[in-house]
């Protein structure tokens, strides 16, 4: 479903990905953990081309958004990476929710502008997706009426109404309050039960355990080390990977 190899990106000096390789199947929940300044939010924003990389080859949903090979670095067309970004949203950290919309109006904006359904068509999809995250009764809501909480889920219709097969999350609760994270965990929880493919960036060891297939440690621009939860926080086999767990306080319950 996505392949990645050899990815690289960099910021003027700075080498942020230095070769990065990762497999995502068809219903898998992969979860990027690691330090800050690992690379894992620039992957995902390279995934679907909010960023644009420097080297390697994205493969994605059976299409080929850029490809190395000895000669040279050849990215896909903007309308092919326009579609490839429809079938495979983000959810953001600060929800990035138009303010002057309401609840309704921000999930219908992109099946409207990107996939040109028909406002009434537009509407029951939007009022579906937003059933599934418990968020129908505040359709006319504006973003400033709701908790922190309330918006992620209102950023995680947007995506489910576009009816992807894969959602890309990075690091969905961190701004969120604490007694708000349980309340969209579990939303991302029952995705990944229904068969959604993810890819989540996280420094939430409890979520990371409780939902992931996958889990990829990031460092220094490379995924280090790849495996299941129990793996990797029961049985990591480098030592940075080791500190790292200590260090977070995780532990396999």
């Amino acid at each position: 479903m996505l392949h990645l190899e050899q990815v690289y990106k960099s910021y003027g000096d700075t080498a942020v990905l230095r070769g990065v390789d990762l497999k995502v199947f068809q219903g898998d929940a992969v979860f990027l953990i690691g330090p800050s300044g690992g690379g894992k939010s620039t992957l995902l924003r390279c995934i679907n081309f909010l960023e644009y990389p420097d080297a390697g080859t994205i493969t994605a949903l059976g299409e080929k958004l850029c490809n190395q090979n000895r000669t040279h670095f050849e990215i896909a067309s903007e309308k092919t990476l326009r579609h490839a970004r429809a079938r495979m949203p983000m959810v953001f950290q600060q929800f990035n929710l138009f303010s002057h919309q309401t609840v309704l109006e921000n999930v219908i904006e992109g099946l409207i502008t990107v996939k040109n359904i028909p406002k009434r068509e537009a509407i029951i999809l939007a009022r579906t997706a937003l059933d599934r995250v418990h968020m129908l009764q505040k359709q006319n809501h504006y973003p400033d009426q709701l908790s922190g909480g309330q918006k992620q889920r209102v950023a995680i219709a947007r995506a489910l109404a576009m009816d992807p097969p894969v959602i890309l999350f990075d690091e969905p609760t961190s701004a969120l309050d604490p007694e708000l994270v349980s309340g969209v965990q579990a939303i991302i929880q029952d995705l990944s039960s229904q068969g959604l493919t993810l890819l989540v960036v996280t420094h939430d060891p409890a979520f990371v355990q409780s939902t992931a297939h996958t889990v990829c440690f990031c460092g220094d621009g490379y995924i280090l080390e790849s495996g299941t939860v129990n793996e990797i926080y029961g049985n990591p086999r480098t030592e940075r990977v080791r500190k790292f767990i200590q260090s977070s306080g995780a532990h396999l319950t």
